[in-house]
């Protein structure tokens, strides 16, 4: 391809038939990121998606990229070799709440502790759907499913929350289909240099249909959403008449009304994306009491890990010179075997 040729939504969309169940917020998802890849000015040949087990994990087949559809789980352990051997790489990982938070958590927990450059999109539909509707850990109290017929016991696990608690430095939400809001949130994980995770609140028809409807009915979304926008104050509404503050006798989060008893704007929080405390505490509201937020939540940079570590690999040939493998071979004891 011409390097001045201008790579489109088609350029990445395979041949492959896309098959998730009709409805799905799959099929939203991957076309936000099919039309949002030629606009981050990153090569086909340079892009991996790597995938684990589940709904989710078909992306790969379908992006005209390169791409790992690995084994359950695993896909942040799979991830975390590619981009320590090929730092060039722009690497995506796609889970769900049930193959990222179950029986891949330790992997997703590791991958965020050392900070990997990868963009991690967790879909999270709060049931097991591929196979066939268990409860998944983000599963509300009461789902009732065929592994839990009486209704689920399990207090549901926050993937933010979790994420924020793993030391994640870029940690954000969105929605399969508000596509406008979802680009946006992907770009800004896109451009930070470290692991970034993006809960996408996703729909799945079959097993779990209108568990978000909440959060995406446009008749209620004033009062339903916490949108994040960093410096600005945390209001809601249709006016944005309410807004969220720190209680100071509970020290917890409440709701107050603007202009009613003595409250003004200056009891408003003010969203500050660098504040690992706020982000903790905003991870936890939960609708309906709570509107739920959206957007980013934490943003702290540092440097990424696999920097360090070439880094590190430069410093050590630096003290002791490059290596010789045969030097090694013929170094310390050595035995003839007869």
């Amino acid at each position: 391809m011409n390097a001045e040729e201008k790579l489109t939504l088609k350029d990445f969309s395979s041949d492959q038939e896309v098959r998730w169940c009709p409805g799905c917020g799959d099929y939203a998802i991957l076309k936000t990121i099919q039309k949002l890849m030629p606009t981050l000015g990153v090569p086909k040949e340079k892009t991996v998606f790597v995938s684990g087990i589940g709904c989710s994990s078909r992306f790969p087949y379908y992006m005209e990229t390169y791409g790992f559809h690995s084994i359950h789980g695993r896909a942040p352990a799979i991830a975390s070799g590619v981009k320590l051997a090929n730092p060039e790489l722009d690497v995506w990982v796609v889970t769900g709440d049930g193959d990222g938070l179950s029986i891949g958590g330790n992997h997703l927990l590791h991958v965020l502790r050392r900070n990997i450059d990868l963009q991690i999109l967790l879909f999270n539909n709060e049931i097991y759907g591929l196979t066939k509707g268990q409860y998944s850990p983000t599963s509300q109290l009461g789902t009732t499913s065929p592994s839990t017929p009486n209704g689920s016991l399990d207090l549901p696990l926050r993937p933010c929350t979790f994420a924020i608690g793993a030391g994640a430095r870029f940690v954000a939400r969105s929605i399969d289909t508000e596509a406008k809001h979802l680009t946006s949130v992907l770009e800004r994980a896109h451009a930070h240099r470290g692991a970034s995770f993006v809960e996408i609140y996703q729909n799945c028809p079959v097993y779990n249909d209108g568990i978000f409807d909440y959060i995406k009915d446009k008749k209620t979304a004033a009062d339903s959403r916490l949108i994040l926008q960093n410096g600005k104050a945390l209001t809601f509404g249709d006016d944005n008449q309410k807004g969220i503050r720190l209680n100071p006798r509970t020290m917890q989060l409440d709701i107050v009304t603007i202009g009613e008893d003595g409250v003004d704007m200056d009891h408003v929080l003010v969203h500050d994306e660098t504040n690992k405390v706020m982000a903790q505490m905003l991870a936890e509201l939960k609708g309906p009491k709570f509107p739920e937020p959206i957007g980013v939540l934490y943003c702290n940079p540092t440097e990424s890990y696999e920097a360090d570590v070439y880094a590190q690999r430069n410093q050590v040939r630096k003290n002791l010179g490059s290596p010789d493998i045969n030097a090694l071979l013929r170094s310390g004891h050595t035995w003839n075997a007869d």
